[in-house]
This record gives C-alpha cells, structure tokens and sequence, in this order.
C-alpha cells in the first residue's frame, strides 16, 4: 500500500525492506526489476517498507524509513521505524547512500505512513501518524518539507491533529492543485479529510 507510480518515465517504485525496487509500469508476469537502490546495514539505511513519492521532475525519489548507522544515534520513542525521510536519485542503482536524510527530534517525526510530492515546488507532504500501536497518538500532523531540505529541521508548513480540525491519526494523503487543496485519509476517525493549502501550490 505505499508503492508510486511514476507516470512521466512509466515505472512502479516499490519500498520492500532494506531496498527500492523500479519496474516497467506494463510489465505482467515474472519482471526483474529496471533498477534496485539497496540499502541495508552497509549502506546504513532501510525502508522499512514505508511510503514512497517521486518527483519527475527533480529526479528525486522519497521514502520514509530509518538510519541503521551508528553514528546518527536518534531513533523514535515509539520504534516504528519509519523517523526519516530518504531522498535519493531516481535513477541511482546498487549500493546507495541518500542524498538527503531529514530526521531528529525538530521534525517530530516517528511513524511516517504516507507522502505525495508537489512536483513544480519540489515539496514533500507527508502524514506523520506517531505510532500504529496507538489508537489516538499525540503529536500527529500533516507536514510539508523541500527535497533540498537535510538533517533535524521542522516542517516549512504543518497541519497538527486536533480536535478542532477533526484529525487525529492521518494515514494516505493525495494532492489536489486544482482546487490547492490536501486529502487525507484519517485511519482513527475513519474519514476523508479535506484541508485548503494554498501555500505548497
């Protein structure tokens, strides 16, 4: 449920463990993949099977995920394993260490689930739901981040889970520049959330 389409170069991105995995989107049957960006302990990342985004037009893929190395000793509280986001060249192949790694205490982030890029601006959207094991964790939002971005920074923009706005554990995401608005699907109140943010369009 967090593979990406890539409908500009026609390919299936797929998250699966300690690997990324890129086949033709009209493959059927037994398909080796086109490329495979590995990670694993060597290279000091893993997806953890966590959501995934392209960007077609900086060349970028984005996964959530976690470091594996010992010298960036910061992990959740929570471990889900899912506290960073993993930017990396599309068309990288092999061994690869990311470009960037957005991660820390500043980006409260603990579980992301899912994320969608705004191409044109390069932002990542992401819901960063805090723990699958909690029916109604603290600390949810819906936040935005640039592909440029790096280390234990805070969002650009955020959208917190409260009361007021009625989200408490956000889930998928979709974009909608048409309208500039942010879909959310709400895992805990079972619902489709709909939020105007007009700053990432």
């Amino acid at each position: 449920d967090t593979l990406e389409i890539d409908d500009v170069h026609n390919e299936v991105i797929v998250p699966q463990k300690d690997d990324i995995l890129f086949y033709p989107l009209t493959a059927t049957g037994d398909t080796a993949p086109l490329r495979v960006i590995h990670g694993g302990r060597k290279n000091g990342w893993t997806t953890a099977s966590g959501g995934t985004a392209v960007d077609p037009i900086h060349n970028v893929v984005v996964v959530a995920g976690t470091i594996l190395s010992d010298g960036n000793v910061w992990h959740s509280p929570y471990g889900d394993s899912r506290e960073s986001l993993l930017i990396f060249d599309r068309l990288a192949n092999g061994d690869t260490k990311p470009l960037h790694v957005i991660r820390g205490p500043k980006t409260g982030m603990h579980a992301i689930r899912q994320m969608q890029i705004e191409p044109k601006n390069g932002w990542i959207v992401i819901t960063q739901m805090t723990s699958g094991e909690i029916p109604e964790p603290e600390g949810t939002y819906v936040g935005v981040y640039s592909i440029n971005d790096d280390g234990d920074i805070p969002p650009r923009w955020r959208i917190d889970g409260k009361p007021s706005n009625g989200m408490k554990k956000p889930h998928g995401i979709a974009l909608d520049p048409r309208n500039k608005e942010v879909v959310i699907a709400d895992m805990r109140m079972n619902a489709i959330l709909t939020f105007y943010f007009p700053e990432i369009f």
